[in-house]
């Protein structure tokens, strides 16, 4: 039996494993639709994952709760705190299972052809939007072999007036620009880029198997050199850790260099599944850090207003300082509703973050 063969082989959990690469698997997952609705999101946008899980590992991450929601809404059991038999593995924690299992949507460009066949659900997304990678990187190590997240912008290239935006960290979106070109011309499109730090050292820390901040920003330029729309998202920022008044300074300026075309940034959120990671990765990696996190998060998943005013009109200011338009708005499953302002308000200090 040759590997692939092999690798269609159900696993433990009725899943067809489709890869392995190192210590990440990867599961092909059946969907009957891959448009999340607002009704379903609470947002006022439809979006599209590719992939459930992703494989970058930040250490922030927010939408680690997918992983679990996914298996259950397929009536799979899911693979947190589970084991291979088969390879004798000792279980994962939830936290873990989210980047090293990866699911994998193998028909999403038929069904979302199929769903789009629909006049109504079309008028939807012409309306509404699409943002394509809410909850997982739609373009993570696992895009190279599977080519998903290219094979659904090949049908939204077949449409018009779609308002199309599309987050990730990795450089690996170039590869589609003919393809962001084409669409660009029908709809209008943003291609969202993730970036907190210029810091490589750091990023690698924070962002474990990320691609590197000098990879972002080389694809930023060329993107925005085929005159397509490229924001920065420089989300989160992690209070006492990447909020240094030197560090934003750094990290505009580098993206001004880009001709990026705008920029956003908002503070660290903290709900439940994103904690239970995140702040133990703070006692490990920033141990003097650990119990100013505790206590500025301890009432709600958020720091505080005072801090949050502060880190918008400092982005202001640098921004203005380096000629990058700023704006809080962006659009994701994470999004504040009532946080979506353009500010252009003078800077101020800083306020201590855990205060």
């Amino acid at each position: 039996m040759d590997q692939f063969a092999l690798f269609q082989q159900p696993d433990a959990r009725g899943l067809p494993l489709l890869d392995v690469q190192k210590d990440i698997r990867y599961y092909a997952a059946a969907s009957r639709s891959v448009l999340n609705g607002p009704a379903a999101t609470g947002m006022d946008f439809w979006s599209i994952n590719p992939y459930v899980g992703c494989a970058f590992g930040c250490a922030y991450c927010y939408a680690r709760y997918a992983h679990r929601y996914t298996f259950e809404r397929l009536g799979e059991s899911s693979p947190n705190g589970q084991a291979d038999p088969e390879q004798n593995e000792a279980p994962l924690p939830p936290w873990l299972a989210f980047e090293r299992r990866i699911l994998v949507k193998r028909e999403a460009a038929s069904v979302l052809r199929r769903q789009l066949a629909s006049a109504s659900r079309l008028d939807d997304l012409q309306r509404q939007g699409v943002v394509i990678g809410t909850a997982t990187d739609p373009y993570q190590p696992a895009e190279r072999r599977f080519r998903l997240t290219r094979s659904v912008l090949e049908v939204l290239a077949a449409q018009a007036r779609l308002n199309v935006t599309i987050i990730t960290k990795s450089p690996l979106v170039t590869r589609d620009v003919d393809l962001l070109v084409r669409i660009a011309e029908r709809s209008q499109l943003s291609v969202h880029v993730s970036l907190i730090t210029v810091d490589r050292e750091l990023a690698r820390r924070l962002e474990p198997r990320a691609p590197t901040p000098e990879a972002r920003l080389r694809a930023i330029a060329r993107l925005r050199a085929h005159g397509i729309e490229v924001g920065v998202n420089v989300m989160p920022v992690l209070p006492g850790i990447t909020d240094a008044p030197e560090m934003i300074d750094s990290l505009v300026r580098a993206v001004a260099a880009t001709g990026a075309s705008y920029l956003g940034a908002c503070a660290l959120r903290l709900r439940r599944t994103a904690r239970d990671r995140y702040l133990p990765f703070i006692e490990s990696e920033f141990p003097g850090l650990a119990t100013r996190y505790r206590r500025a998060y301890s009432r709600s998943h958020q720091v505080g207003e005072r801090y949050r005013d502060g880190l918008r009109q400092r982005f202001a200011s640098v921004c203005a300082k380096h000629g990058v338009p700023f704006s809080r708005y962006y659009r994701s499953e994470e999004d504040d509703p009532e946080e979506t302002e353009t500010t252009n308000d003078g800077a101020t200090q800083l306020p201590l973050w855990a205060g």
